[in-house]
């Protein structure tokens, strides 16, 4: 193991993985301080030894385009509408900041696609609930380690003399947007949802959008059974070229018709959602062709298809997932607990997962029964088990409570047990954390939930789809979850 290390200003390393009788540390890197959030300002992201390290790395087995790609390409990230899907995990943020395998949130894996991509300059475009987000997105990514012209802008929504709406819809953010995006001169633009996991390479994504001389291309599944289809599904021909999106959403009794008079034996690929547009194309599309659509899925890609532009699909076969439901985020986090080569690989030191960095000191284990689970840092864990779980950092687990199969979000603060604090406007002794005797399975515990003594969170009526928000609980897919902040009292039984 390296004893020294570099000056890093975000965090690069996974949470500790903890299996049985093993134990796998990486060293924490020294970090440099955090910068104040400035509305409509432009971020630089990492810089530091290891990433110039790591990228020099990569090179040796990149792709060569020409222009390269940090020059004349620009990510555009898509926060999210009103997200009913990850409810109620999105009632007080945008689904791209949910936290994620222990010390992560979902926008981070999408931010780091594009810097281990090589896409330097990055649009995030936020609404909905994006206080959380944007204040993450301001700390995580503020250094020099974009290159020279490289950096991440957040544009939240806004009112402007000539428009008084806010953002209507994806398309809407990014036409309403195009006075800023269209001022570099990059060729092409990458769209790209806040809060999915995937293992691409967005530069073979874009040497394929230039080989085939497409006007657009769309980023496809290569098969369609049991994958989220809430991007629709492409229709192409034997040269991958799109003929028909099929708005197929599982959530409506309806679903569109094939075309007909197409080729019976074309193929049918999920997309995900990624599209990457020539940025010429891009403006024609909306301020031209389509002014007043306000989604792409169901109004701009079946519209420049029916024109006869060029829109190609470009087949993806590893893993991606679009956290399209509770139960799909709940697995995502118990796959970072699992070395099986499924899920994301958050280990992966060629391509890792940037965050931002925390200044916390390392975890406390005492007399703990630990197995195939993921810890986060600063977490005081005393005389429990904890079993096939994801804790965030600053958890705290007390005497004699047990966690499995379980995700326990981060916590913002520490709170001794005698600390009396005023909590939505109720004195409340129970502190942030869980209690002693406590037992939680299946769950998933939002950010500083406080659970009483001797609670148990174990769905006990096998509820497949429950609220009880009043109560600081629901239940969605069978999975109980505790709400942000919410006070679970004493000998509760859910």
């Amino acid at each position: 193991m390296e004893r020294g290390y570099s000056v890093a200003p975000f965090d690069i390393h996974p949470a500790v993985m903890l299996k049985a009788a093993t134990l796998s540390i990486k060293l924490p890197n020294r970090r440099l301080g955090r910068h104040d959030f400035k509305p409509n300002a432009k971020f630089s992201g990492p810089s530091n030894s290891y990433l110039l390290q790591s990228n020099q790395q990569q090179e040796q087995h990149s792709i060569v385009l020409n222009p390269p790609v940090n020059q004349s390409v620009a990510a555009i990230l898509l926060g999210d509408g009103h997200e009913a899907k990850l409810w109620p995990l999105t009632k007080t943020r945008s689904a791209a900041a949910i936290p994620i395998a222990a010390k992560y949130r979902l926008v981070d894996a999408v931010v780091s696609k594009c810097i281990n991509s090589n896409i330097t300059k990055i649009y995030a475009l936020t609404q909905y609930n994006s206080t959380s987000l944007n204040s993450h997105l301001s700390k995580a990514y503020t250094s020099a380690g974009l290159g020279k012209d490289g950096y991440l802008e957040v544009i939240a929504a806004y009112q402007s003399p000539d428009n008084h709406n806010w953002f209507q819809g994806d398309a809407d953010a990014v036409r309403q947007c195009l006075w800023e995006l269209e001022d570099y001169p990059v060729t092409e633009f990458i769209i790209l949802p806040g809060h999915h996991l995937n293992a691409m390479d967005y530069q073979k994504l874009i040497q394929s959008h230039r080989v085939n001389k497409a006007d657009v291309t769309i980023s496809a599944l290569t098969s369609t059974k049991n994958q989220d289809k809430g991007f629709g599904i492409l229709q192409v021909n034997s040269e991958n070229r799109v003929l028909q999106l099929i708005q197929e959403i599982e959530t409506t009794s309806h679903k569109e018709k094939e075309d007909e008079s197409l080729d019976p034996s074309s193929l049918k690929f999920a997309s995900m959602g990624i599209y990457v547009v020539n940025k010429d194309v891009m403006i024609r599309m909306l301020r031209e062709y389509f002014p007043g659509a306000n989604d792409f899925r169901t109004e701009v890609i079946p519209g420049i298809i029916s024109l006869g532009l060029k829109v190609h699909a470009y087949t993806h076969e590893g893993y991606w997932e679009n956290m399209g439901s509770i139960k799909a985020f709940y697995e995502a986090n118990m796959e970072s607990k699992r070395s099986t080569g499924m899920g994301y690989n958050y280990f992966d030191t060629e391509s890792p997962m940037y965050t931002m960095p925390r200044c916390l000191p390392p975890t406390r284990v005492s007399v703990v029964v630990m197995t195939d689970s993921v810890l986060g840092e600063g977490c005081l864990l005393n005389r429990c088990r904890i079993i096939g779980s994801v804790l965030g950092h600053r958890t705290r687990i007390r005497d004699e409570a047990v966690v499995e199969d379980s995700v326990v979000m981060d916590s913002d603060i520490y709170q001794e047990d005698l600390d009396h604090r005023s909590t939505q406007g109720m004195q409340t002794t129970v502190p942030i954390g869980i209690g002693e005797g406590s037992f939680i399975r299946k769950a998933i515990i939002d950010k500083n939930a406080r659970i009483g003594k001797r609670v148990m969170i174990i769905n006990k009526d096998d509820v497949e789809e429950g609220s009880r928000e009043a109560d600081g609980y629901c239940i969605n897919e069978g999975i109980v979850i505790v709400l942000k902040g919410a006070i679970i009292p004493d000998d509760t039984i859910l």
